[in-house]
């Protein structure tokens, strides 16, 4: 019997290939400028079948892709020619409201989450767009809404099961093969493939959230207020800022604050500074589910657009970094396009470098350059420009960088910067758990 075919008539999931009616669909990831064929799509239901998909590619020499939530701008999720991993069809949630505990599957994405988790007033670090996967963002170290006051995902993180390139199925924590634990908490999918996720959750119910908007033209000085509110703020305020395109669909290009609280009434209170400012043109900041918040800018990011991301840490937001960010996005050609900052302090910093493979625990601001578009005719000039604007920034930039915004084209040196100080560890504990590298499409870390 064919090697395909004898897995077939094991596997719980389903195995696409080209031609099967699910197929085109099953290959799409969220960013629509990756267009790849893998040879064979494994959507796993559970670890068994991942290890079948993974001796499956072992005997016929096939490259090997691990897709989650597929939403990571680079698109290794797909592989051309290959073997998709696919765990879509693996998103359960089993919520322990007495532990305050969740188990999470590998395909599951953050809406699934916090679903279950918001039945119960809990929730935990996690993203702030919520069709991204867990497992990818957990992965890569995870900030969102929580992490002043809670950490990042992988500071949340008590267990994982990951089956690893030998076909083993492993469950990692402190105690169990907790060198494996502590690479998959910031490494990325360079160790195996999660296939259960187990955080632990806190109480988070109705939050204080939403933005307030600014005209472009007052983007420096409200970039300016913003760097003066985050240099003392409370670990339970949490601040992004950005310019982007006005969520109307006019077109217009405005400067804006999101923020986060998760006291309603106390939240009210520690924004009303913010509120105030300018005045705002939009005012959008108030109470809400915290399901609400984690969604809102859901609708910035839908599937299919094209998108090419370029990101850095800041070593400080100066005024001229300020300035630098608002002559870059006067020209910005992409009609989805935005500059974000995002605000490390609080719980995030307070957890030692070496605790866990993610290693950017110093106060300070990560900027994600966002070029997005929907007509392909754009692609050169959306691309040029975040390119472009990346250079205009270098200046102000820090040595670390996101691993979960590295892109398609920065390998080698973005890894390093990425993984900082805990490179080496990381080369080590590869070379154990994948001497061959299987797992290299990704954000690669090479066997020391």
């Amino acid at each position: 019997m064919p090697t395909i075919e004898r897995l077939r008539s094991n596997f719980r999931g389903k195995l696409l290939e080209s031609g099967d009616a699910d197929y085109d669909v099953a290959r799409r990831i969220h960013n629509g400028l990756i267009d790849k064929r893998p040879k064979i799509i494994a959507q796993c239901k559970g670890a068994a079948d991942v290890v079948s998909a993974l001796q499956l590619a072992r005997e016929l020499s096939l490259p090997v892709s691990v897709r989650g939530g597929g939403h990571h701008v680079a698109g290794r999720a797909v592989v051309e020619g290959g073997v998709m991993i696919d765990l879509s069809l693996a998103r359960g949630v089993r919520v322990d409201p007495v532990a305050r505990t969740a188990v999470v599957e590998g395909g599951a994405t953050w809406a699934d989450l916090n679903r279950a988790t918001q039945e119960h007033g809990l929730a935990t670090t996690g993203g702030v767009i919520s069709s991204t996967g867990v497992a990818g963002l957990t992965l890569g170290g995870g900030l969102g809404w929580l992490m002043a006051l809670h950490g990042m995902a992988v500071d949340n993180l008590v267990a994982a099961e990951i089956v690893t390139a030998d076909g083993r199925i492993l469950r990692t924590s402190a105690t169990q093969h907790p060198d494996l634990f502590w690479a998959v908490r910031g490494g990325g999918g360079n160790f195996g493939v999660a296939t259960s996720l187990t955080f632990k959750l806190h109480p988070i119910g109705q939050v204080l959230g939403g933005l307030v908007a600014h005209p472009l033209d007052r983007g420096g000085e409200m970039l300016r207020f913003y760097r003066s509110t985050t240099a003392s703020a409370a670990d339970e305020l949490t601040l992004f800022a950005g310019l982007l395109h006005a969520p109307d669909g006019s077109g217009a290009k405005i400067g804006a604050m999101i923020g986060f609280h998760p006291d309603a009434e106390a939240g009210l209170r520690a924004v009303a500074p913010v509120k105030a400012f300018g005045p705002p043109i939009i005012d959008l900041m108030g109470p809400m589910p915290y399901e609400q918040l984690n969604s809102m800018l859901d609708g910035g990011f839908p599937k299919g657009a094209l998108s090419y991301w370029k990101s850095s840490f800041l070593t400080t937001l100066t005024d001229e970094a300020i300035d630098t960010m608002v002559r870059a996005f006067r020209e910005c050609p992409a009609p989805m396009g935005a500059l974000l900052l995002e605000h490390f302090h609080g719980a995030v910093t307070r957890v030692k470098v070496a605790d866990t493979a993610f290693p950017h625990r110093k106060r300070g601001y990560n900027l994600l350059i966002i070029a997005q578009w929907l007509d392909p005719a754009q692609s050169e000039e959306s691309i040029a420009w975040a390119k472009r604007t990346y250079e205009a920034m270098r200046p102000f930039m820090a040595e670390g960088r996101y691993v979960n915004y590295l892109g398609d084209d920065e390998d080698g040196d973005g890894v390093s910067a990425a993984n900082g100080a805990n490179l080496a560890r990381l080369r080590e504990i590869k070379k154990s758990y994948d001497p061959t590298n299987l797992f290299r499409l990704n954000q690669n870390i090479r066997p020391g």
